[in-house]
């Protein structure tokens, strides 16, 4: 059993295990079966306590060093084998830090990203040779998509859902051995993004704009959707995306002539053609740019070079009846660079400042954070199963006990959130499976 600041629990617990409490409390309401209980309790706490590795044989000599082979079965029948749902417990985690978020002001962004978990077998449920952003190139990972509600000073993922490649999703041996549901198809990693978001809007999940890097921002079909469903956006963009510039559009439609249907989409012409983004920004004057600061970082405010515009987005518009509405382009171009460095589009009002507008692409810097934390401090990428429903789960009570300290952090930002918490003294006689013993 895990221990709390004194051996035992007090008959009158100090607030933070007060909250602790009933928040597992929470938790275990929503897995249902009472039998549950104990092992979501044990492996949230182990989460939770100092250790190297979160993996399940190192928890269950944390929080019961006296039981380890029997702990270790229980928490891995919970994690690998159980089946409670993961958006009910995520929906506890995500409502405990949106309470408190509110003092902090409302909810400022959603922000979609994905992160991978490098692995050297090709076993795990959803492994593939496939780009790695911990790595900044093409490994052997999984990848998990993510979408975080966020504002300066606090931030949770609401929806986690791995990506499934398609030399997983069309491989019916290997899907059987994964325990993949046969409910689940192929999807990229926008389309498994937008399931997401419309699950949050069917939650009732405060609305706000969406953030993404280029990897989805450059998909215009994928703009258009969050467009459709009335969502602004502030995503990245690469400088080779077309736009056209300031006060342009394509043509109207030509001339009807005497055979055939009238034209009725929108044209260009050889001098009349949309630009590239980068082209765009090294061309605009001296004026235009402006020095902005977003946040107070550690080594004082950062401090950029930004320009922003109305333009229309120019993908494939020849095929539209009317030219794409105007959107916002924000460029960064550091003073020390000799090119601008970063681009957004955006569907924000017309009225949007420039301040508030790099604000926004600039808060992606929450979700960074949270992976950093996820995986140095909850073992977000030490799940060592295979299977899909495993990970799934695994990647749930990771975000579950991240949500308590998130909490913790924006109700009362003491030094130490969780030091109520314990880790009972390990027999010297324990050794980790695998562990070489000493001669």
């Amino acid at each position: 059993m895990f221990l709390w600041h004194h051996a035992g629990m007090t008959r009158d617990p100090a607030p933070p295990q007060r909250r602790f409490r009933d928040y597992l409390a929470s938790l275990a309401q929503a897995i249902g079966h009472a039998d549950r209980r104990e092992p979501l309790r044990a492996y949230v706490t182990g989460l939770c306590l100092p250790g190297d590795r979160k993996s399940v044989e190192p928890m269950a000599a944390r929080v019961d060093p006296r039981h380890v082979t029997a702990r270790h079965q229980s928490l891995h029948h919970f994690v690998a084998n159980a089946a409670w749902d993961d958006d009910d417990v995520l929906r506890v985690a995500r409502d405990l830090v949106l309470e408190v978020m509110e003092r902090h002001g409302a909810v400022a962004a959603w922000i979609v990203d994905d992160t991978g978990f490098p692995k050297k077998g090709q076993h795990s449920v959803g492994v593939a040779r496939q780009y790695c952003g911990v790595l900044g190139k093409q490994e052997n990972c999984q990848v998990a998509v993510t979408v975080t509600l966020a504002n300066e000073a606090v931030s949770i993922p609401a929806a986690y859902a791995l990506y499934l490649p398609e030399s997983w999703a069309h491989h019916v041996r290997r899907r059987r051995a994964a325990g993949v549901p046969d409910s689940v198809p192929f999807r990229t990693k926008g389309q498994i993004a937008l399931e997401q978001i419309a699950a949050l809007v069917r939650d009732g999940v405060p609305l706000a704009p969406v953030l993404a890097d280029a990897g989805y921002g450059v998909v215009t079909a994928w703009r258009d959707q969050l467009t459709l469903q009335g969502i602004p956006y502030v995503v990245g963009v690469t400088g080779e995306t077309t736009v056209w510039p300031p006060g342009q559009a394509p043509l109207p439609p030509g001339r009807r002539r005497r055979m055939g249907r009238p034209p009725t989409r929108v044209r260009r012409s050889a001098s009349h053609r949309p630009v590239p983004i980068a082209q765009l920004a090294v061309e605009l004057p001296r004026s235009a740019w402006r020095g902005v600061s977003w946040r107070q970082g550690t080594r004082g405010a950062m401090h950029s070079r930004f320009a922003c515009a109305r333009i229309r987005p120019a993908h494939r518009d020849v095929d539209l009846h009317a030219p794409r509405p105007e959107e916002w382009l924000l460029i960064e171009w550091p003073r020390n660079e000799p090119a601008p460095t970063k681009f957004w589009l955006s569907t924000m009002a017309p009225d949007t400042p420039l301040s508030q507008l790099v604000r926004l692409a600039k808060l992606r810097w929450r979700i960074e954070r949270d992976y950093l934390e996820l995986k140095d401090e909850f073992g977000l990428d030490h799940y060592e199963g295979r299977g899909w429903r495993g990970f799934h789960h695994h990647g749930t009570l990771c975000i579950a006990a991240y949500a308590f300290l998130a909490a913790e952090r924006a109700r009362l930002s003491p030094p130490e959130p969780l030091s109520f918490l314990r880790t009972p003294r390990v027999p010297k006689s324990y050794r980790p499976r695998g562990t070489p013993r000493a001669a």
